[in-house]
């Protein structure tokens, strides 16, 4: 058999310059900060940080994540704590809990709980840097490819994204971790290994050990034609989103942040996809899955306009309403709320449901005198209810009220109703009853609700 002769990769070596000419390519931060685990790769990138401390013209800090899943993890955190002593860098340890929930991996729930961690955490306008490095950025690629991901997921691991109020900055995803290996050594430099890198139990594991070394016998460069493969990816995803941006203004719906079905569906399957997922991710946080999407073309693009059809998936629910597709980022509440009493005079926080206020306005809203001094009583749609609007002439079914006015059945529930006695006086949000309504200068109560807003 014919074998083709591939040469050896050229090893670049890494330095702090390297690291610098990285960091220049950037806009300045207000500060930098390392996620520091005490490994090999975090520990090369903190001292080369640290080395061009002085030239950096901003702080440098770090922040160790404690997820308390190893024995030795209080040791860890202390190792941490002794080299950023050392190299007078302040440390924050964060500590989380990374139990990995039903059917959740536990690499992806230690990763979901660090990031969120670091998250709340950083500062405005503060940079984090993490060590991720070439063999790291073609690991995760496989990992996506047997995952069987879209071109979002092919792209890897972004040089850099947003997170929190700050930034995150990947500045070694070119080194290859023999590099960093070669320069940890000729620094003298300690560093704690986790043994279980080694179980390859764990996916990422069993590519590193298993997998990539074959590989790479085959293909020496192995590492760096993948990471070349993830920029590729990376660059057609940016092309596909400029797209979605074009088409999200073309298929917008009457309501906030919803897509019109008819709009949509007008598009060609592979665009109907492309918008779907753009529009999920701005709002999710992440891409659904291509089996989420056939549901959502063939049960909700295709389906009657009164059908009310719901796809769910993790913590996300999307619904269609009329002609509009509406994203709920979680599961819909199904306990009615209690109901309570409200004097009016100050807000009230309705618990995951926004906060009632009321503004005294001449001519508008409730009529003072028809409250009162027991104020109202917030109770919740139970069906059945009725309500004349002020300057209608007949009463009418509140459910009919809604349909006229496109609230979406779901949303329904969620409305405050004011009850004055027996009597419905006010719709939170839409409404004013007749006899309640406040005559011309005659004192009353405007009613805001800060849930009307949304799904």
């Amino acid at each position: 058999m014919r074998h083709e002769w591939v040469k050896t990769p050229f090893l670049m070596k890494f330095s702090p310059e390297y690291l610098l000419g990285k960091l220049q390519l950037q806009p300045l931060p207000l500060a930098w900060q390392v996620a520091f685990s005490g490994g090999l790769d975090s520990t090369v990138l903190l001292y080369a940080l640290r080395a061009l401390r002085e030239r950096l013209a901003v702080p440098v800090g770090a922040i160790h994540i404690h997820h308390g899943l190893q024995v030795d993890a209080d040791h860890w955190a202390d190792h941490c704590r002794a080299v950023c002593n050392a190299l007078d860098i302040p440390l924050t340890v964060l500590q989380v809990d990374a139990s990995p929930g039903p059917g959740d991996s536990p690499e992806a729930a230690a990763r979901h709980a660090r990031y969120t961690a670091i998250a709340g955490w950083l500062a405005p306008d503060h940079c984090l840097l993490t060590a991720q490095h070439r063999d790291d950025q073609a690991e995760t690629l496989l990992l996506q490819l047997m995952r069987g991901a879209g071109v979002q997921g092919l792209a890897a691991m972004p040089v850099i994204s947003a997170l929190g109020q700050g930034t995150h900055l990947r500045p070694l995803l070119e080194m290859e971790r023999e590099a960093l290996l070669a320069y940890a050594r000729a620094s003298g430099l300690d560093w704690i290994e986790d043994p279980t890198n080694t179980e390859t139990d764990y996916d990422r594991n069993f590519l590193r050990h298993e997998i990539v070394p074959v590989l790479r016998k085959r293909w020496p460069s192995v590492s760096a034609s993948l990471s070349r493969s993830a920029a590729h990816a990376a660059e057609a995803a940016g092309l596909l989103d400029a797209l979605a941006m074009d088409d999200r203004l073309a298929v917008a719906g009457k309501c906030d942040n919803t897509l019109s079905v008819t709009a949509v569906a007008a598009l060609p399957p592979a665009r109907q996809r492309n918008i779907l997922r753009y529009w999920i991710r701005q709002q999710a946080g992440q891409a659904p899955s291509t089996a989420v999407l056939e549901r959502v073309q063939n049960d909700m693009l295709t389906s009657r306009e009164d059908a009310g059809p719901c796809v769910s998936w993790g913590s996300c629910q999307l619904r269609r309403y009329r002609d509009e597709l509406f994203l709920l980022p979680a599961p819909l509440p199904s306990q009615t709320p209690p109901e309570c009493a409200w004097q009016l005079q100050q807000p009230l926080a309705l618990p995951g449901n926004g906060t009632l206020s009321a503004t005294r306005v001449p001519g508008q809203g409730l009529r003072c005198a028809a409250v009162g001094g027991e104020g109202v009583q917030v109770r919740w749609r139970v069906g059945g209810e009725t309500c004349r609007p002020a300057g209608r002439g007949h009463r009418h079914a509140l459910k009919k009220l809604f349909q006229e006015a496109g609230v979406p059945p779901w949303q329904r529930g969620r409305i405050p109703l004011l009850y004055v006695g027996d009597e419905l006086a006010a719709v939170a949000g839409m409404w004013i009853c007749e006899p309640f309504q406040a005559g011309p200068q005659e004192p009353g109560y405007r009613i805001h609700w800060s849930g009307r807003q949304g799904g």
